[in-house]
């Protein structure tokens, strides 16, 4: 029988009404709660000082999220992200078919260079809505294209969501080693989750939108012509500050992946990688504010618009989730999460039922803010106990089942995807046809991570 103290109880119950407030009221900011939380239930039951509490706060995490933020808080209130969109966007001419391929290229491009789902899905759901429309396509398939797209690629190592996930992995590394299972180069593996991610979409929302309609619109659109101009009209040139802009961006990518190359690495000298890493590679979060700067220097940016356009909520939701788990490890109510997982799950299965528990609270809450900041950390007390298991397969589960269901009409992406649609559109069903959607998608990501991360290992 497992034996639990007062105090891991006690964080256990905290985290489960932190988790449960933050699904009851979505306006509420989750992070602030979880702060106070902590400093309760550590002060009284854990022995800690609200001064140690405070200091769990990721500071790390903080400045990188920061600053790739910011810098495309700069790329989108200078207007290049919009000239991006509508140059991508008339790729297609007048072929109407291969409009949902171009959209679903873009989308995945934008999130993966660093904007992050959040963002993309909030400058392309108006975009892809109307266009919808125009080209008589449900809004439903087109909402299972977007988000699908978006969260495939939301685990870039480049992008806000992907970095928190690499930030747990860079945090269990120690512990992992020490257990016998040692990562590597944390750099690769980060893509590899991204990857990860990118095969479980496409199965899963993106299967969903070829199934349910999708394929037989795209047929029927083979030869079928629409004005471009009608969808995505020609845009101004780019000027010589969104040029710029595209410039830093583009640097950005190069100086995050050609460090973690062993083909590349070489290029860089010791020095170098010192000023925008830890000398062994490259800091995103550091490289974002170099570049933010030369085009705040530049006047290609606005330094007010773009701190306003920041997710500050989601930062503040991971930054408090962060501090409260951490008590919750001192006060020994993760190990105790870890038992009870452990107790129904084997080295195989636990990726499925990481995937349907992440998925289930998920659908109400925060995938990012609060989910991933609550499960990835158990993932080394799992494989402990579990007497084996793959760390990579477990948080690619964890990141996976808790980002499926956003196609729900409850998750912030589903919400705008319905408050976009068309004007003809019934929004009353398309609100019920998300809503099975996204809580089927807990379910099935569930089976999608344990076939393809717990018998296939992927």
């Amino acid at each position: 029988m497992l034996e639990i103290s007062t105090a891991a109880i006690a964080s256990l119950v905290g985290v489960i009404i932190v988790v449960g407030i933050s699904m009851y009221n979505e306006d509420l900011n989750v992070g602030i709660v979880a702060i106070a939380f902590a400093v309760g239930i550590g002060s009284i039951f854990a022995d800690l000082s609200a001064v140690k509490i405070m200091q769990a706060w990721p500071l790390d995490l903080f400045m990188i999220l920061t600053g790739v933020c910011f810098l495309f808080g700069i790329a989108t209130t200078n207007g290049t992200m919009e000239k991006f969109t509508s140059n991508a966007i008339r790729l297609a001419g007048g072929n109407t078919a291969l409009i949902p391929l171009i959209l679903f290229i873009l989308i995945t491009a934008i999130t993966t260079i660093g904007p992050g789902n959040i963002a993309t899905v909030t400058l392309m759901a108006p975009v892809a809505m109307a266009i919808a429309d125009r080209i008589g396509m449900k809004a439903f398939l087109m909402t299972l294209l977007v988000v699908g797209a978006a969260n495939g690629a939301a685990f870039s190592p480049i992008a806000p969501t992907g970095i928190i996930s690499n930030f747990f992995l860079a945090k269990m590394a120690p512990q992992l080693d020490v257990m016998g299972q040692s990562l590597g180069n944390l750099d690769a593996l980060g893509w590899k989750i991204h990857m990860n991610s990118e095969i479980a979409q496409m199965a899963g929302n993106i299967g969903g939108f070829f199934a349910l309609g999708g394929w037989a619109w795209v047929v029927s659109q083979r030869d079928s012509t629409l004005s471009i101009d009608s969808i995505a009209p020609k845009p101004e040139p780019f000027n010589q500050h969104q040029w710029m802009t595209l410039g830093c961006i583009g640097l950005l990518v190069l100086l995050v992946i050609l460090p973690s190359l062993a083909i590349t690495k070489e290029l860089f000298s010791p020095m170098f990688l010192r000023a925008i890493g830890n000398g062994k590679s490259a800091n995103v979060g550091a490289i974002a504010f170099l570049l933010s700067t030369v085009l705040l220097v530049s006047n290609a940016g606005d330094s007010k618009a773009a701190v306003k356009s920041i997710p500050w909520s989601v930062i503040i939701m991971v930054g408090g989730m962060g501090i409260l788990i951490d008590v919750m490890d001192k006060a020994g109510g993760l190990n105790a999460l870890v038992s009870i997982i452990s107790a129904i799950s084997n080295p195989v299965s636990v990726n499925g039922v990481l995937a349907l528990v992440t998925g289930v609270i998920s659908a109400y809450s925060s995938s990012s803010g609060v989910v991933m900041p609550m499960f990835l950390p158990l993932v080394p007390g799992l494989i402990e106990q579990l007497g084996g298991g793959n760390a990579i397969s477990m948080i690619s589960s964890i990141d996976v089942g808790s980002h499926m269901v956003d196609t729900s009409p409850l998750s912030l992406f589903g919400a705008i995807c319905i408050a976009c649609a068309a004007e003809k559109e019934d929004k009353g069903k398309l609100f019920r046809q998300l809503l099975i959607w996204g809580f089927s998608m807990s379910v099935v990501g569930a089976a999608i991570c344990y076939l393809f991360f717990g018998v296939l290992g992927l």
